[in-house]
């Protein structure tokens, strides 16, 4: 009954809202470009006109950042949980990047990506419009965001980022929120936070893009905002049964990892890949990312090492992925001595976050989603107000900028997130049952084990 009623009322909310709108984009040219000045829509342009390294490069980094997410978070959080729930901490990720990709190219990616208002995007691009590619005429859609590549390449690259941070709130609810319940807040977070924050922040006439933050790959729209979603979520459910209490055993720190390291390569699409261009910038961005890594797991090491008087894998892998959130908004504008400084702090603020902060919070967000991406984001938000350098970015970075940035993503994903998590509860309820949950998900949802 749940799915079906899944399945029935967001097939009655698309054709709402999409139905009367899909017939008129049917009809309605694709917007020219202006000879002479720089076009505020997107345009049909010559195939000629695209850049092919670019292209390849933009590409390749849209690989790197679904890897990411399949199998990179999969992987990073399977490893530490529980066995009895590994199968479906995998399932989620995989369900959430497919629901993701057809509400993106349905809704989000307009909401997002094309001109509207300071608040969200138009209608240009909804329900699967755009993207054109007319081989006899020699043309192709592109963004007035990145006129150097096909739209569809464009897309798709903002799409991996739209999946990752929907795929990291996994984290904060594993282990005892219902599969259903999962996918229905997913479906109306990703559309009703998530693609408002991007077009606040990435597109041009975004209320915080003209108030001067600067968020180069994501430390806002990504990490912040997950990071507040995470906690959130981790209150609305409750603390599993006997957390704090009895010991919780990562299933398998190995498959931990190897996430990791799968994050650690595809990060540089998802941070040089930003410059939108195979050029210096996306070089810079891709170095200082390697930095940042390098000293938050190094400075999370020591941390630990310092207060427990011993390193841990879990450890390293958190810090370097510490290192890589905080570098995120500012990998275009800092330099890689500005990157130490943004890992190492990261490094030791993000081990406080997933320890200290964490027991003052008394919220059991799983797998430290606040702790590491929430904080993390934070820091390199802020750092970036501080650090960016004008001969890099072409910009001056303010403090009290990012500050009000930081400030009002917070506000609004927490308030839009527990808004969203009621009407989910009032609709089929958030948590399995306490058989189910001492069970295993994958069990008690999924009818699927590992072997032995």
């Amino acid at each position: 009954m749940h799915l079906l009623r899944w399945i029935g009322l967001w097939a009655i909310l698309l054709s709402f809202h999409f139905g009367a709108a899909s017939q008129e984009l049917a009809a309605a040219p694709v917007a020219a470009a202006s000879a002479s000045a720089a076009p505020t829509h997107p345009f049909l342009a010559a195939q000629s006109s695209i850049n092919s390294a670019d292209t390849a490069w933009m590409l390749t980094s849209t690989a790197l950042v679904l890897m990411m997410t399949l199998p990179g978070i999969a992987l990073f959080y399977g490893g530490m949980i529980r066995r009895k729930n590994f199968i479906n901490t995998l399932a989620s990720v995989v369900a959430i990047a497919a629901l993701v990709t057809l509400l993106w190219f349905a809704v989000g990616y307009s909401l997002a990506f094309t001109p509207g208002n300071l608040w969200w995007g138009g209608t240009d691009r909804l329900w699967f419009a755009g993207l054109d590619y007319l081989k006899d005429s020699g043309q192709l859609a592109v963004s007035y965001l990145a006129p150097n590549l096909p739209e569809s390449v464009y897309a798709m690259y903002q799409l991996s980022f739209a999946i990752i941070t929907a795929a990291l709130i996994v984290g904060a609810v594993v282990e005892r929120m219902q599969f259903s319940a999962l996918l229905w807040f997913i479906g109306l977070w990703s559309v009703l936070v998530y693609a408002p924050i991007a077009h606040w922040v990435w597109e041009t006439g975004g209320w915080l893009a003209q108030m001067g933050v600067l968020d180069f790959a994501g430390g806002s729209v990504v990490h912040i905002n997950a990071g507040v979603t995470g906690l959130v979520c981790a209150y609305a459910l409750g603390p599993r049964k006997g957390y704090g209490h009895e010991p919780f055993q990562p299933f398998n720190l190995g498959l931990t990892m190897v996430g990791a390291g799968l994050l650690w390569v595809g990060w540089f699409g998802f941070n040089a890949g930003s410059a939108l261009a195979a050029d210096g910038r996306a070089g810079l961005a891709m170095a200082v990312t390697q930095i940042a890594a390098a000293a938050g797991a190094m400075f999370w090491m020591l941390g630990e090492w310092l207060v427990r008087g011993r390193p841990s894998l879990l450890g390293l892998c958190s810090g370097l992925v510490a290192g890589l959130v905080a570098i995120t908004p500012a990998a275009g504008f800092v330099t890689p001595r500005s990157a130490v400084l943004i890992g190492a702090v990261a490094g030791l603020a993000c081990y406080w976050g997933a320890t200290g902060l964490k027991r003052m919070l008394n919220a059991d967000d799983s797998l430290d989603v606040f702790g590491v991406h929430g904080i993390g984001g934070i820091v390199g938000s802020l750092l970036t107000g501080v650090l960016a350098s004008k001969n890099i970015s072409g910009v001056h970075g303010q403090l009290s900028t990012q500050l009000m940035g930081v400030a009002i993503v917070v506000l609004y994903s927490g308030v839009m997130s527990a808004l969203l998590l009621w009407v989910t509860k009032v609709w089929i309820g958030l948590r399995v049952d306490e058989t189910a949950e001492q069970t295993g998900l994958d069990i008690s949802l999924h009818r699927e084990q590992l072997g032995t």
